[in-house]
């Protein structure tokens, strides 16, 4: 018997990548407007841009924050920085919307108390990707990353703890958020280039909010 006949909210479906990582399936889709609506907000106060890593390479995904601190890059690092380097104002405070939702995920991922301080907000184009990597300029790594997807559809790439692991593709469709963390928390990780389709909300973008405990 299934939940819905009492008007409960069915589980989420869920996609396990490995110990502590779990892709939960719809889980943001009934909230996309309004997600979309803020993030567009925010953009009035803090604009993407298209970071410079610490290489020289201009990166292809546009990107701006929101939280008590934001990530950013440049030709002195990576980083978590509580002023917008573009505005020189403190990044916009993240919606509660925001923080519900982050939350919410990781608690039924399995990491309670999640309480994020940056989420990254990225704008992929057809043709954008982003190239394998982990996450390590957060102080607190015990604290899982919630990633939510809106938008274009992408090919989520999960790998393993040595960039020369095997990797897995994953489709990643508007409303799934993935969360890892545990002994997943390092893996590698990326988006294939993004591949050229519509949303009604989002026209060609795929919108990306990562959520981390930073410090």
């Amino acid at each position: 018997m299934n939940g819905d006949l009492f008007g409960w909210p069915a589980p989420p479906a869920i996609d396990v990548l490995g110990e502590g990582a779990t892709i939960l399936r719809s889980f943001a889709s009934e909230l996309e407007s309004e997600l979309l609506a803020l993030v567009t907000h925010l953009l009035t106060i803090s604009p993407l841009r298209q970071m410079t890593t610490p290489g020289g390479y201009r990166m292809s995904v546009a990107m701006t924050n929101t939280g008590a601190v934001g990530w950013v890059t440049d030709e002195r690092g990576y980083r978590y920085d509580p002023v917008d380097p573009l505005t020189r104002a403190p990044w916009p405070a993240m919606p509660e919307q925001f923080l519900a939702l982050a939350r919410r995920a990781a608690a039924q991922a399995g990491f309670a108390d999640f309480d994020p301080d940056a989420c990254l907000v990225n704008r992929y184009e057809t043709g954008a990707r982003l190239s394998l990597h982990r996450d390590y300029d957060e102080r607190d790594a015990a604290a899982p990353i919630v990633s939510v997807s809106l938008g274009v559809p992408a090919k989520f790439l999960w790998g393993g703890l040595r960039r020369t692991d095997p990797i897995r593709r994953f489709a990643l469709h508007s409303g799934d958020v993935v969360v890892w963390g545990g002994s997943s928390r390092f893996v590698y990780h990326g988006i294939a280039p993004l591949k050229a389709d519509h949303h009604p909300l989002t026209r060609q973008y795929r919108i990306n909010l990562t959520f981390r405990k930073a410090r």
